[in-house]
């Protein structure tokens, strides 16, 4: 089994879409961090004087009507319809303060975790699409007949495959997430701040995108496998996102819990928030909608991933195991 992981891993690399995939993911990679410059600079010194002066106006007029604005509001809340909310809280008038105006400082800890979520999903999209390719195109070409007569244990040559295109890409996801966050790290360094940085938290993070990326990998293998063309691989993919995710995730709002997005989010992020709109008819015959948060877990997510990529691991073992492959 070792010996034929080490031949799948040599042949793996050998691909050229595996080199195109690995470039662009360098190149993607590298944008991502041009754009996190760019974002990190600070305002000119004109664009500074013009944030001042806007932020002066505001807090004049503050001075001078934030006790009448107050007391209006307070005077006209029992005349809203409808859901509201507590008076104090939609009669606040706090006073403008100077971080409010310009562009807020680059701050590492707040940046780095949609960074590597960022990361997360074209590392993810080009794992699967070089394990789809990956084992689709020795059933396109017929080679894998040719393989079987050399080693006709199909769940060793099956079991090879699935390990090799996982840990090919565990490698790739530690180097390309060492460049981003340090990148980044740099980045806000010289042109923002890094205080408050939990190196815990990042190297967390960085393990389960790390994570994610193998598991494309398996998953696209196995897709490959079941399908035996990369196209088709991607249009299952595509259709889902569009379908499932898009269209279906937007009426169906309760099954936001079990698509595969959010579960991802879930896991990568280390809980994510989701929004239902719950709607009801008050006493005055008033029909009123708000949006209640929600909160997918990082333990959903981890066993979501888990089971599904377990299922499908085991589902095309089965049927590689029993199926013709001419």
């Amino acid at each position: 089994m070792i010996r034929l992981t080490a031949v799948e891993l040599r042949r793996l690399t050998a691909r050229r879409i595996t080199m195109i995939g690995v470039a662009g993911v360098v190149l993607i990679t590298a944008f991502l961090l041009f754009v996190t410059w760019r974002e990190a600079r600070p305002l000119s010194e004109g664009e500074q004087r013009a944030a001042q002066t806007q932020f002066e106006m505001a807090h004049k007029d503050w001075v001078e009507h934030h006790v009448e604005n107050e007391a209006e509001c307070r005077k006209s809340y029992d005349q809203i319809q409808g859901s509201k909310p507590p008076i104090d809280e939609m009669c606040a008038y706090p006073e403008p303060k100077i971080t409010e105006w310009g562009k807020p400082q680059a701050v590492f800890a707040e940046l780095i975790p949609n960074l590597l979520q960022g990361a997360s999903y074209f590392l993810l999209f080009a794992a699967f699409l070089i394990g789809a390719s990956f084992v689709a195109a020795e059933f396109s070409s017929g080679a894998i007949g040719n393989w079987l007569t050399f080693e006709p244990r199909r769940l060793r040559v099956y079991g090879s495959k699935i390990v090799a295109a996982g840990l090919w890409f565990v490698p790739l996801g530690v180097l390309i997430t060492g460049v981003v966050t340090l990148g980044a790290y740099f980045i806000t360094a010289g042109l923002g701040s890094t205080a408050g940085t939990d190196w815990g938290n990042v190297t967390g993070s960085v393990s389960r995108v790390v994570t994610t990326t193998a598991m494309g990998a398996v998953l696209g293998a196995v897709v490959g496998l079941v399908l035996r063309h990369t196209a088709a691989a991607i249009g299952l993919v595509m259709g889902y996102i569009v379908l499932v995710e898009g269209v279906f995730g937007s009426f169906l709002q309760k099954a936001q819990p079990w698509l595969l997005g959010r579960n991802f989010d879930a896991f990568v992020l280390h809980d994510t928030k989701y929004y239902l709109n719950k709607c009801a008819t008050d006493a005055n015959g008033n029909y009123n909608c708000e949006s209640i948060e929600k909160t997918l877990t990082f333990e959903h997510g981890a066993w979501y991933l888990g089971i599904l990529t377990l299922v499908a691991v085991v589902v095309a073992g089965a049927i590689f195991q029993r199926r013709d492959v001419n």
